[in-house]
């Protein structure tokens, strides 16, 4: 989607989105200001935050991790003192957890992945619902993963971490639907970019091949034959969060060129 291509239903909309200061974050945040919304961002990232606040012009950048449920409380008073409410949500905080044999995971490092990447989601949507009701209705997208819908061996908290960002879209499809609230998942693939990097010289390394040839793998499971942009998964967001997504609930969407196993 080309970023002059208004979407009707963003101009004016004041928009939470979680980890919004580098990665895919700043990806959606970008697309969604260039149609005229008006955003609060969230990162554990100060000097990362501070220079997407600038850029972006945002009315609320708070330090915040997603995890810590007074960090993220004092995150959406800020948007209910300064904004005066909340029509969207981007549930987009996350991060890679451990990549391991189960019998090898420490227990503090599952805590970790699956507080960060489900119960951040979970808090974010606790304490941004009560906004978005009072505002007559709204959209919440979370990201999942491809891993959310193939099992992902060696990488066990996050892959089930993501399953569990499907159970809470649709739990809360049901839930929050008679307020005019939407709610869907967004799945990427294989994310061009320094995370998707990192996964691959880990398990490049755990696997005990070169990275090209782990790159390689990746990229042949894709039926496009290709990683996936950014921009393709804002692009997608800003459409489920437009008018042109009204009637789009309860769905839980890969971006990925068909990736087809993991």
């Amino acid at each position: 989607m080309s970023h002059n291509m208004k979407l009707p239903g963003i101009d004016g909309k004041r928009i939470a989105i979680s980890a919004g200061a580098s990665g895919i974050g700043l990806e959606i945040a970008r697309v969604l200001k260039a149609q005229g919304a008006r955003l609060a961002i969230f990162d554990v990232d100060s000097v990362a935050l501070d220079k997407a606040a600038r850029e972006l012009d945002t009315e609320v950048a708070t330090v915040t991790d997603v995890s810590n449920d007074q960090q993220v409380s004092g995150f959406f008073k800020d948007i209910a003192n300064k904004m005066a409410g909340l029509d969207a949500l981007v549930n987009n905080a996350g991060i890679a957890g451990p990549t391991a044999a189960i019998e090898d995971i420490q227990p503090d490092d599952w805590r970790r992945c699956v507080d960060v990447c489900l119960t951040g989601q979970y808090l974010c949507a606790h304490h941004a619902v009560p906004l978005i009701k009072a505002a007559g209705g709204g959209a919440i997208v979370g990201l999942s993963s491809a891993a959310g819908r193939f099992g992902y061996a060696f990488r066990t908290p996050y892959a089930a971490a993501k399953w569990g960002v499907i159970g809470l879209t649709e739990s809360l499809a049901k839930e929050l639907g008679p307020s005019n609230i939407r709610v869907n998942a967004i799945l990427p693939g294989v994310i061009e970019g320094p995370r998707i990097e990192s996964v691959i010289a880990a398990r490049a390394k755990q696997t005990g091949v070169s990275h090209a040839e782990m790159t390689a793998e990746y990229v042949n499971r894709i039926s496009l034959k290709r990683m996936t942009p950014p921009q393709d998964v804002a692009d997608m967001i800003a459409f489920l969060i437009s008018d042109v997504g009204r009637n789009i609930s309860g769905q839980s969407i890969p971006v990925d060129g068909n990736l087809e196993s993991l």
